[in-house]
């Protein structure tokens, strides 16, 4: 008795099946189906394109992915991505160095940097505390944070971080370690959604959210 499979899975399994005339494309099509969000149709549409524009194009493809990973470093200082030891950020002058905007990832701060608004230092961390995830405080870059605010002693600390129970986690765990005598520490505004992330909010409403922070304080519930 014969078994009836659904077209869109025949199509499935026919594409999985696909006998490639060129083992070069078919290699070409698994190293780009690597890539995020890239399934192998893409992967092959992608393929095809490239294989179709002059080679110098491509070879161009080539050699940037080549030339960022095997010469760009992580800054010492941010733990952004850099071409020295020492980020550009980090080593210009005029940005603002009694200011720290603390984010989560380097994704967050490429998209602050396209507000044009902040013209202070970051400290990436690299995640968000998450004991469900086994994250703690070590795994991430809080340690050299918690170091660089004792020996700078900058004026103010923006947590320009995610409002999440991770997000807020991390921000307690943070401000504990700080005396905030000597450091103010910012939340940016609300106006960036509880659990969403930074780099999808537009930049008019993440740049609002920075420009309208607030002060964070720890409630003391250990005095009746």
């Amino acid at each position: 008795m014969y078994r009836i499979v659904p077209l869109h899975i025949k199509k499935t399994l026919n594409f999985r099946r696909m006998k490639y005339t060129s083992k070069l494309m078919q290699d070409a099509v698994e190293a780009l189906s690597m890539l995020p969000g890239v399934g192998k149709k893409t992967a092959l549409r992608l393929a095809i394109f490239l294989a179709q524009q002059d080679s110098a194009k491509g070879h161009r493809l080539a050699s940037a992915i080549t030339d960022m990973l095997d010469q760009m470093q992580v800054c010492k200082v941010c733990f952004s991505y850099s071409d020295k030891e020492i980020c550009e950020i980090c080593s210009n002058p005029v940005r603002d160095q009694t200011t720290i905007c603390v984010i989560e990832s380097i994704r967050d701060l490429m998209a602050i940097e396209e507000t044009q608004q902040y013209k202070g230092l970051y400290h990436v961390l690299g995640g968000l505390i998450s004991p469900i995830e086994g994250i703690g405080p070590d795994k991430l870059n809080i340690h050299d944070l918690l170091k660089r605010i004792q020996e700078k002693q900058p004026k103010e600390i923006i947590m320009a971080i995610r409002p999440s129970i991770e997000g807020d986690t991390t921000v307690y765990y943070i401000t504990k370690q700080v005396n905030t005598d000597q450091t103010k520490i910012s939340l940016i505004a609300r106006g960036i959604s509880f659990g969403s992330e930074l780099e999808y909010a537009d930049e008019f409403t993440l740049s609002r959210s920075i420009a309208a922070r607030t002060p964070y304080f720890i409630k003391d519930n250990s005095t009746v």
